[in-house]
């Protein structure tokens, strides 16, 4: 029967590892650069989704005139 390590002890491998690597000293640097990688990630994510909402608004305002712009022609070639 083989066990599989689950996600907690992956983590924990990872960690192990990475203080083996960095050692004590840069660990905490590291971690501090990947939280400061991980709040800019989420900063540009929220302005992306913020330029979609945008874009969803500014063709909802346009659909109306559209949709009367292609009845227009719809009825011209008839």
């Amino acid at each position: 029967m083989v066990l599989s390590p689950g996600l907690g002890e992956i983590v924990l491998i990872g960690a192990a590892v990475l203080f083996l690597i960095m050692g004590p000293k840069k660990l905490p640097q590291f971690a501090r650069s990947l939280g400061e990688s991980k709040k800019e990630f989420k900063k540009s994510m929220n302005e992306a989704q913020e330029v979609v909402d945008e874009a969803e608004e500014v063709g909802e305002e346009m659909r109306p005139d559209a949709e009367s712009e292609v009845e227009d022609i719809k009825s011209s070639s008839e």
